[in-house]
């Protein structure tokens, strides 16, 4: 009965009692992407392992160990960055502990708008229910205000925010560049082989053409997982650096775009663009940016909230 009651209370907003974010929420589309993504790494990695760089006339070869721990150092930071941007909170607004009146809200007293006008920037979500700093938008898919949301993206199963977008953009880096590799590989081998005389010996050897055809089927579709992926990623990695550079996230570039529509003029001072990279991947060497670390003490841990129940919806 208390549990029932509390999730009434709670309006459906689809958190977590366990741990107070949106995180734990199961996500059909979601989970459905986070096994596609790691059945895509793992396949890669078996191939370029077991069909590429053990194959024969490369196996004896002085770059097959040299290949081989230097792509699956590129795998171990992919899926490092990944889990990162998965489980870290995206920005997440708190949820208040009283529900708001919005009777008071829209009452249209003085003193609300007085105080709505001197803190215009802050506005309240009417399905979270809660009081958002600037630039803070509502995922309905988390049922949660995210600060300076970018968008969410089922690929990590999370919202990306205003303090995971550093993983997530790592996390884009080297997925592409886990592709190229794996595309420069396959096409070596098939342009340049080792050695033509001991392959076509080995092959058979060890099962003639039927393992030539196997072998070469996984190569094409290698070759084919690398290529969309790295354009996929390739493509999402370089909106996300020119929202980070123009500091406009989509959402905001649709609802200044609207306004610019309807002959609103919207003045919105930018910084320098290596200072908005740094608010994104950190203060510390650019050397860490490649890293799924915090290497300095971030300010992104969250703004102060003080729940004034004197803002405009």
């Amino acid at each position: 009965m208390g549990a029932a009651v509390t999730a009434a209370a709670s309006g459906g907003r689809g958190w977590c009692r366990c741990c107070g974010t949106g995180r734990c929420r199961a996500d059909p589309c979601g989970v459905l992407c986070l096994l596609l993504t790691y059945l895509s790494v793992g396949y890669a990695d078996y191939v370029v392992l077991e069909h590429v760089l053990l194959q024969p006339g490369f196996r004896s070869s002085l770059w097959c160990p040299f290949h081989a721990v230097a792509f699956n150092f590129i795998v171990v930071m992919l899926l490092a960055c990944h889990t990162r941007a998965v489980f870290a909170d995206p920005g997440m607004v708190p949820l208040p502990d009283t529900a708001i009146d919005f009777s008071d809200l829209r009452s249209g007293s003085s003193s609300s708008h007085k105080k709505s006008r001197n803190n215009e920037d802050w506005t309240v979500c009417n399905r979270c229910e809660t009081y958002r700093p600037p630039r803070a938008h509502h995922c309905r898919v988390c049922h949660r205000c995210i600060r300076r949301m970018d968008h969410h993206c089922p690929w990590i199963n999370n919202c990306v925010g205003e303090l995971n977008q550093k993983y997530f953009i790592q996390f884009l880096f080297y997925t592409g560049l886990a592709s190229l590799y794996a595309m420069g590989l396959v096409l070596t081998t098939w342009l340049w082989p080792a050695d033509k005389g001991l392959a076509g010996k080995a092959e058979g050897a060890e099962g003639g053409v039927s393992g030539s055809h196997l072998q070469t089927a996984h190569h094409i579709v290698l070759l084919v997982e690398s290529i969309l992926f790295g354009l996929f990623v390739t493509v999402i990695f370089y909106d996300q650096l020119v929202s980070i550079i123009t500091d406009e996230t989509p959402i905001e570039q649709l609802r200044n775009r609207l306004r610019k529509e309807a002959h609103r003029e919207v003045s919105h001072v930018r910084k320098p663009k290596i200072a908005l990279l740094r608010e994104v991947f950190g203060r510390g060497l650019v050397i860490c940016w490649f890293f799924p670390c915090n290497c300095t003490s971030p300010l992104a841990s969250g703004p102060s909230y003080s729940y004034v129940p004197n803002y405009d919806v």
